[in-house]
């Protein structure tokens, strides 16, 4: 438990890079002599130091590292990319013992970093809190292994089961507070991609920019099969990159909108998640309607639901969509958030 106590520091600091790391992943480290923590930090954001980097930057005494102990949340990369390996720096810094939360899953580390540091006489213990190390960037590891972007299910319902009620215009039912939208603009920070479908795209004009927290905007996805949303949409403002799924040609395209060519006659959501692989968006927010939700856990294609329950009832309306799990609850100001996972999720 003594030296578990550095690994969660580590993990507390590569937190912070939550919304600034990705495609990397987060990672925290630190450096330890004599049971007193000398140097830490983290990834800050991609194409930067790497956690290892800075944690040894932050060490007063240089001398005192060839006597330490580095805990770092993840394997320590072992190839040149936008910043050269830290495995490298390790040993030419003569830091003898290394103790590591998790192995790397991706293709150009995966054990290569542990090797060399062996390689190089170093003491390398592998598996420390790997659990939560490996929860810390489950979205990295999703997109790594199973070669689509980590899938976040959000709604709101309200105590009776229903989205919204049933209209053709107007706004929809507010069944959150504001400190409870809060939560969902972080969400949207948190993720590289958000999506609706085309009729709550029409329906309710939002904006699905991140307004009420900090953070960068996840780039915006709707579904629209025949071009049959119009300009004037929030969407479509040219402030976020916006990307449209649909089986027609735009004339003339919008500004700062790409339109995805889709085969509408098959299954859309592999056709989605493939292009979200390619580009590199590593997790998807979907935020509604209820079919759109329903299709995606239908198909499997999840690993975490968020769903916010107001205590308001509208006694008939849009049902929200049914989900199976495992699940935690917390409450903020009498609405209760339920989170599941997937029993695929890592």
């Amino acid at each position: 438990m003594t030296e578990e106590k550095y690994m969660y520091r580590a993990l507390q600091l590569a937190r912070n890079g939550l919304c600034n790391t990705p495609p990397n992943p987060m990672v925290g480290a630190v450096i330890v002599y004599k049971d007193k923590i000398i140097g830490e930090g983290y990834h800050v954001r991609c194409g930067e130091g790497h956690a290892e980097v800075n944690a040894i930057r932050s060490v007063k005494d240089v001398s005192l590292l060839k006597y330490a102990t580095l805990y770092v949340t993840l394997e320590p990369c072992s190839h040149d990319g936008k910043t050269p390996p830290c495995a490298d720096l390790i040993i030419d810094r003569q830091i003898p013992r290394i103790v590591v939360g998790c192995q790397d899953p991706f293709a150009a580390v995966a054990g290569r970093g542990i090797r060399k540091l062996r390689e190089a006489g170093r003491e390398v213990t592998v598996g420390m809190l790997e659990a939560a190390c490996r929860h810390l960037i489950r979205r990295f590891i999703t997109f790594h292994t199973q070669h689509r972007p980590y899938i976040t299910l959000k709604w709101a319902t309200s105590a009776d089961g229903y989205m919204d009620i049933h209209r053709t215009g107007g706004t929809p039912v507010v069944l959150s507070t504001p400190l409870t939208a809060l939560s969902v603009h972080k969400m949207r920070a948190e993720h590289a991609a958000i999506l609706v479908g085309t009729h709550t795209a029409a329906l309710d004009n939002p904006s699905l920019t991140v307004r009420h927290w900090y953070g960068r905007s996840p780039v915006r996805l709707v579904l629209d099969r025949t071009l049959s949303l119009p300009a004037h949409l929030h969407l479509f403002d040219g402030t976020v990159p916006t990307m449209v799924f649909t089986e027609c040609t735009p004339t003339p395209a919008l500004p700062g909108v790409e339109y995805i060519p889709t085969d509408y006659s098959r299954n859309i959501l592999p056709q989605l998640l493939q292009t979200l692989y390619e580009r590199k968006l590593q997790s998807l927010l979907v935020e509604g309607g209820s079919q759109l939700l329903q299709s995606f856990i239908d198909a499997g294609l999840w690993d975490e639901a968020v769903i916010e329950e107001s205590p308001m009832r509208l006694l008939s309306g849009v049902s929200s969509p049914l989900i199976k799990g495992y699940e935690t609850t917390r409450e903020i100001f009498g609405h209760r958030f339920r989170t599941i996972a997937s029993s695929a999720s890592m």
